[in-house]
């Protein structure tokens, strides 16, 4: 059983690890990376609805008046 929240943090950690390494600016962008990895991950796997969540924010907004 694959769980892609977990493969997705991992993917964005290494992702980070292959752009930057070292230094604050390195753990920056590894926390960066590894949060994108997670929500995309969380999204394919069903926890996470990231398009109800962007409907909810803009509710309410603009419209007829």
């Amino acid at each position: 059983m694959k769980n892609m929240t977990v493969i997705g943090v991992a993917v964005g950690l290494a992702f980070a690890f292959a752009v930057i390494l070292g230094g604050l600016a390195g753990f920056a962008w590894a926390l960066f990376f590894t949060l994108i990895g997670g929500v995309t991950g969380a999204q394919l796997e069903g926890l996470i609805d990231l398009r109800a969540l962007l409907q909810n924010l803009t509710a309410g907004r603009g419209g007829r008046g």
